[in-house]
């Protein structure tokens, strides 16, 4: 068996879907690539078991068709090295001895039986199917990553919860602690569905979809979702699970709102963080009219810091006590000039939401207070 392809366009496919290959596997097979050509077209395949990733390339030229396994990380580092030019692979499908050659030089290595792959996964008869512009799904996945959970015992906190209805997609995460919700009205399903995406699928949808333009089909049973995109197809599985209800935990009357520019608010919260205690990052916001105070104490080390700021805010003087670190995650996940923090009072969440909203967008974050002493 022989074929001729493109060196970079071979490195850059395989490159994207190396991700998917665990530092450790039980099973040897799962450190490769498997190769299959068919009609001068070339689908690399990987799986860690739960996650499988597909990616298809053309050929220059081919003579026969064939499917053999390759240790991944030899042919990635191998490859590498060498600029643009067509690499030929002859490769012998009984002894699974290969050539790889270019313009000076040759590789040889030893590949691997293909049938010892796992078999791909095959979606159930009744799965439900959605389609989102790849530049909408990286939205929502973007905005909603770092807000999932790392909890053994409640799993279902850990990925990104598709919420879809005839109306819209709503895309949540959450670890107890901060909330998002981002609701698109540019996609929509044809009846009310649910899944909850794993977050190491969900980071592997996140490279690749910044790279890739068009439609996105999603696919997904009790067990599985498969997501295609025109030179990628990934197959992972479900977590499995009722999702808590995340709109009862938005509280809805929030009488004392106030709107403050993002990025000033951002440099604030970093400069005077400096000086709040490692244990907590706590720091305090005291709203009064017009003006944002905010302030963080280490007792244990006697430092303290506090920065005014103006703001719009016409309600009652409060304040309230946040994690630092959330919430500088949350502001640096909102792209608006301005945002509005909503509040009832210092013992119930803050909403913060952008004052002017992306167009057919609907984004909702949410932090839970830490309580002041004073």
């Amino acid at each position: 068996m022989r074929f001729i392809v493109s060196s970079t366009v071979l490195s850059a496919h395989l490159q994207a879907i190396s991700r998917v290959i665990n530092s450790k596997n039980a099973l040897p097979i799962l450190d490769c690539f498997l190769f299959e050509l068919q009609d001068g077209t070339l689908s690399v395949t990987v799986s860690d078991s739960e996650t499988t990733m597909v990616t298809s390339l053309e050929v220059v030229e081919s003579d026969a068709d064939g499917r053999f396994a390759v240790v991944a990380r030899t042919l990635l580092d191998a490859l590498k090295e060498i600029p643009e030019q067509p690499l030929t692979f002859e490769v012998d499908l009984d002894t699974l001895e290969m050539t790889v050659q270019y313009q000076n030089g040759k590789y040889n290595l030893v590949g691997q039986n293909a049938d010892e792959f796992p078999t791909p996964v095959v979606l159930g008869e009744n799965a439900v199917h959605v389609e989102m512009e790849a530049s909408v799904l990286l939205n929502g996945i973007n905005r909603s990553l770092f807000a999932t959970g790392d909890d053994e015992l409640r799993r279902v906190m850990n990925g990104i919860y598709f919420d879809i209805t005839p109306e819209d997609i709503t895309m949540v995460a959450s670890d107890g602690r901060k909330l998002v919700r981002c609701k698109t009205l540019a996609a929509h399903g044809d009846e009310r569905a649910a899944f909850i995406l794993p977050k190491k699928p969900a980071n592997l949808m996140k490279n690749l979809l910044s790279k890739e333009q068009g439609e996105v089909r999603i696919e997904f049973d009790d067990r599985n979702a498969s997501f295609t995109l025109e030179n990628y197809r990934m197959v992972c599985r479900l977590i499995e699970g009722r999702y808590p209800n995340y709109n009862l935990v938005i509280p809805k009357n929030n009488p004392n709102k106030i709107i403050v520019d993002r990025m000033s608010l951002i440099g604030a919260l970093k400069r005077v963080s400096v000086f709040s205690s490692q244990a907590s990052s706590l720091i305090k916001l005291r709203m009064e009219q017009d003006c944002l105070v905010v302030s963080a104490q280490d007792i244990d080390f006697s430092t303290s810091a506090e920065e005014k700021m103006a703001c719009q805010y016409g309600g009652a003087p409060m304040s309230i006590g946040f994690n630092s670190s959330f919430l500088l995650d949350i502001l640096n996940n909102i792209s608006a000039d301005e945002v509005c923090i909503e509040l009832a009072d210092p013992s119930r969440a803050g909403v913060v939401v952008p004052v002017e909203q992306e167009d057919k967008e609907d984004l909702l974050m949410l932090l839970m207070p830490v309580m002041l002493n004073d």
